[in-house]
């Protein structure tokens, strides 16, 4: 269960930090790794939403927390990218940019924490 989530939420990371990637690369956002920022806030708002919800559901089986919590979010999350990006940026010497970036996703995807854990408490 958590090989196939994993597998799915890497692919669902790939296509969407991709499809990010081509909608902002004719602007001056092209060279700041904003495919990996929305995937990081995104990821975790809604793993704290899903763990949240299944806090208040006793019917949610342990394969399915595993399959999803685990496995997809643990695939589609990309914090290793995040700061190999970052140290790259900071090496080719866009320091705003890498700062920014770490800065921001840590700032914004604990913001992303705050809102899925109140969202999903509400859902259950």
């Amino acid at each position: 269960m958590i090989g196939l989530g994993g597998f799915i939420g890497a692919n669902v990371r790939y296509w969407l930090s991709g499809w990010i990637a081509g909608q902002f690369a004719p602007t001056t956002l092209r060279h700041f790794p904003l495919g990996t920022l929305v995937i990081n806030v995104t990821g975790s708002a809604l793993l704290a939403a899903f763990i949240a919800w299944t806090l208040k559901r006793a019917d949610v089986t342990p394969q399915v927390k595993l399959f999803i919590a685990t496995g997809f979010f643990g695939g589609y999350t990309t914090f290793s990218t995040f700061a190999t990006e970052s140290i790259a940026l900071i090496q080719a010497g866009n320091w705003i940019s890498g700062l920014t970036n770490i800065i921001g996703t840590n700032l914004l995807a604990l913001v992303g924490v705050v809102i899925g854990l109140a969202v999903g408490s509400r859902l259950a």
